[in-house]
């Protein structure tokens, strides 16, 4: 049996029998599609008696959610066809892919995309062949799937993949199919909060459908497992009104989803009407769709005696034994004869008229949509000139600005030239004004449909900067928003960005595959902007002190990532310049929001961003007649800085001493060429550090990430890197350095024990840094605060 229970239906769907007949051939076609690419290798349309060399060697691929998913999706094409309506769906249960490959195969898409994979028997072989198989395609939802954004498999992001894609497509419906395992992530818990950010008027509507089969890879599933009245306060407490599909006899489960679809759509509609032509503010209980289907739903009921559909056994291959098992040969012949497939395909193998009645016509399938393949769609960003937003800088150090206040005034413009447009947000957990970028409050306030109270600032209803206090929502939404075709910057403490590395780990994966793909047009990079990073982190303390996301993102694709770490305000507009208007990457940029010394000029700074490392010759005391006795090298503002400082004292104390100063601004130089689209040929690399004389390098992070981008080089055995040992608290900020061995004093101290014959000619100098550090250590117990000569410290040349 079966129920669909709504509360105050807006619709009345009744099928008629052809249109039932039409839906469930549809139906059917689609599963037998999706068994056919877990088990077959030949005779797709099983025109003769299936022998176990038409099975595949090895069996890969999940059926337990495929027929849930296919059902849905026959579902949606009746309604896009009906209302033309712009659709995407975000698939999320994991490894869904035999289900979508075969829906995307059966409304054409598939072979325009790939027309090897033509729509006929011989194409229906290529598509079985293909899955999980060398060569193939993966068993999930990947970037070779027409129609796709999000991978599947990677549980916990749908939902907020799904409301990403609707932000700014006012037209578009978004359908995300959530599986019960994903339901139970607290990535997916968070973002059911989504529906407080998504105004009716100018974006589009999620339409979330629960999927329910009871279980996951083995154990049963929470949401299933709750009675459906405490489910349903669940739903109503995140703002969803729900809409229960339930039941096991086709039939009649075709009849109640269409009621459900339709009555969705009629409230969304009514939703936008409201909020649109009436101006309504009241937040919305958007539908939400709880659909319960047995899992493994018309496969095989027993196994070898044991139960399989609707258990945890049809989860994946619930027949493993086909090529050596008669019994299971046999019952894999009668699973895929009840589609009763002569019926679906003709004697070409080709869809007959039946199955096709409701699929949509051009780019509303699924499959085709543009809105999948987001770079369709993408405008250039109107990103003005740097000039207006350059700091002036007569001599180096001489004057001190915030970097990213400065870089805020630029996303102020970037923002307010969008306005009309509106395909560029800003997105962070509750930190845009701690980061120093609230001048984009002047173009746009934050997004916010929940209730407001006189005391609120910048709160808009109409806002495109998004912040929730979880960085998982943080970075779905800018994922599914870039990917549809849209810009974005995602702001973010550095110690905390941590939380998203499996979700961007999956995004490059994304980007990687998906640049190997002609049909899939680049789109705008995702740009994290880190910030209130670890050397200036000095307040909050151990808990904020981080700056491990680099090494996580240079471990991955080197043709997808990028990290900059601007020394000053114009190298972080000039870096950010390049991000922004860039394609097809992730670009990390750290960069402080304390006061920083100016060093370049807005000239100098892109000079110095488009080599990605060069000398500072202003700072460095070497004779251009010789080579330099020793090499002081920075990344990051703090260490830079740092590096200035111990060069002067060098100067002061030890004139004689040819120092060159060298900073990278793009960390993947230091790699070689051919290891990295951005890194150093040998000779450069050598030219600059030198084959043979010691290198102090001063490192914004973990020390250890230098070495190992530079373990080929000739003069790495000369390299010396100081960074940040896992060593802070709450402390004075040059006390941060101090601890983790990175402060001036101790990196003259490296150049005298380094460099031949200093130990012993320059043991005084060595002694005077060690007593200066020690002096350090009692004075900020004594005063709270940082040595004077330190505090007041400034760059004279």
């Amino acid at each position: 049996m079966s129920n669909a229970k709504q509360e105050n239906p807006d619709s009345s769907t009744t099928l008629t029998d052809e249109e039932l007949r039409t839906l469930d051939a549809h139906w059917r076609a689609a599963n037998y599609l999706a068994v056919g690419q877990i088990y077959l290798l030949a005779n797709p349309l099983l025109t003769e008696p299936l022998r176990p060399e038409h099975v595949k060697p090895r069996l890969l691929g999940h059926w337990g959610t495929s027929p849930g998913l296919n059902l849905v999706h026959t579902h949606l094409n009746r309604v896009i066809k009906e209302r033309g309506q712009d659709a995407l769906c975000i698939w999320g249960p994991g490894h869904g892919g035999p289900a979508v490959l075969a829906n995307s195969w059966l409304e054409g898409s598939y072979s325009t995309t790939y027309p090897d994979v033509s729509r006929d028997a011989a194409g229906m072989e290529r598509l079985f062949r293909q899955f999980s198989f060398p060569g193939g395609v993966p068993s999930h939802v990947a970037p070779e799937t027409p129609g796709s954004i999000h991978e599947g498999g990677e549980l916990g992001y749908a939902l907020s993949h799904a409301y990403g894609a609707a932000l700014d497509n006012p037209q578009l419906l978004v359908a995300c199919v959530i599986g019960d395992g994903e339901a139970e992530t607290g990535p997916l818990a968070a973002s059911w909060h989504s529906n407080k950010f998504l105004d009716p008027v100018h974006d589009g509507a999620v339409l979330p459908i629960l999927h329910l089969n009871g279980y996951k890879i083995a154990n049963p599933a929470v949401l299933a497992r709750l009675p459906e009245a405490e489910l349903d306060e669940l739903l109503r407490g995140y703002g969803h009104a729900p809409l229960h599909v339930t039941g096991h006899d086709p039939m009649q489960v075709h009849q109640d989803m269409a009621q459900a679809m339709d009555t969705a759509l009629d409230r969304i509609t009514e939703i936008q009407r409201a909020a649109r032509q009436e101006g309504g503010t009241d937040r919305p209980l958007w539908p939400v769709i709880v659909l319960r289907t047995p899992k493994g739903w018309t496969g095989p009921a027993e196994v070898d005696g044991l139960p399989v559909e609707g258990t945890w056994r049809s989860h994946q291959v619930p027949l493993a034994g086909v090529r050596d098992n008669a019994e299971h040969l046999q019952q894999l012949e009668e699973w895929l004869r009840s589609y009763r497939p002569e019926e679906l395909f003709d004697e070409r193998g080709r869809p007959r008229g039946q199955v096709l009645a409701c699929v949509p016509d051009g780019a509303r399938r699924l499959g085709a949509t543009p809105h999948a393949n987001g770079g369709l769609l993408l405008r250039e960003l109107p990103i003005p000139p740097l000039e207006r937003y350059a700091v002036a800088v007569d001599k180096p150090g001489a004057t001190l600005h915030e970097p990213t206040r400065v870089l805020g005034d630029l996303l102020e413009t970037v923002m307010a030239a969008t306005g009309e447009r509106r395909d560029f947000r800003i997105v962070g957990p509750d930190e845009t004004a701690s980061n120093r970028l609230q001048a984009v409050y002047v173009a746009s306030g934050k997004a916010w449909q929940a209730e407001m109270v006189h005391v609120d600032e910048h709160l808009d209803r109409h806002g495109r900067v998004m912040e929730i206090l979880s960085e998982h929502t943080c970075q779905g939404w800018l994922e599914g928003y870039l990917l549809t075709g849209r810009h974005g910057l995602f702001s973010c403490y550095e110690a905390f960005v941590h939380i998203v590395d499996s979700m961007v780990n999956q995004h490059i994966k994304w980007l990687r595959t998906s640049r190997r793909l002609p049909w899939r047009a680049p789109i705008a990079s995702l740009n994290y902007l880190l910030t209130s990073h670890v050397w200036r982190q000095d307040s909050n303390g151990f808990s904020h002190q981080d700056p491990g996301f680099i090494d996580h993102v240079l471990n991955k694709s080197p043709e997808v990532v990028r990290v900059y770490l601007p020394p000053d305000a114009n190298t972080l507009l000039s870096v950010a310049d390049h991000a922004l208007r860039s394609r097809d990457y992730v670009n990390v940029i750290v960069a402080g929001k304390q006061p920083c010394f100016d060093w370049l000029t807005l000239d100098q700074a892109r000079a110095h961003c488009a080599r990605g490392a060069g000398i500072w010759t202003w700072a460095g005391t070497e004779d251009s007649s010789r080579e330099p006795d020793v090499v002081l090298a920075g990344a990051g503002d703090v260490p830079t800085q740092e590096v200035l400082a111990a060069a002067q004292l060098l100067r002061h104390h030890l004139p004689e001493l040819a120092v060159r100063v060298v900073n990278v601004v793009d960390l993947a130089r230091l790699l070689p060429a051919e290891e990295h689209p951005h890194g150093m040929p040998a000779a450069q690399y050598d030219a600059l550090f030198t084959q043979d004389k010691p290198v102090i390098f001063a490192y914004h992070g973990y020390p250890w990430l230098i070495h190992r981008l530079a373990y080929r080089r000739t003069g790495h055995p000369n390299l010396h890197v100081r960074g940040y040992k896992e060593i802070g608290t709450t402390t004075t900020p040059f006390d941060m350095v101090v601890r983790n061995d990175l402060d001036r004093y101790r990196l003259v101290m490296d150049v005298i024990d380094r460099v031949p014959g200093l130990a012993v000619r320059a043991a005084d100098v060595r002694q005077q840094m060690e007593d200066t550090r020690l002096r350090h250590h009692a004075w900020i117990r004594e005063h709270g605060t940082d040595l004077p000569e330190v505090a007041d410290w400034t760059w004279t040349a």
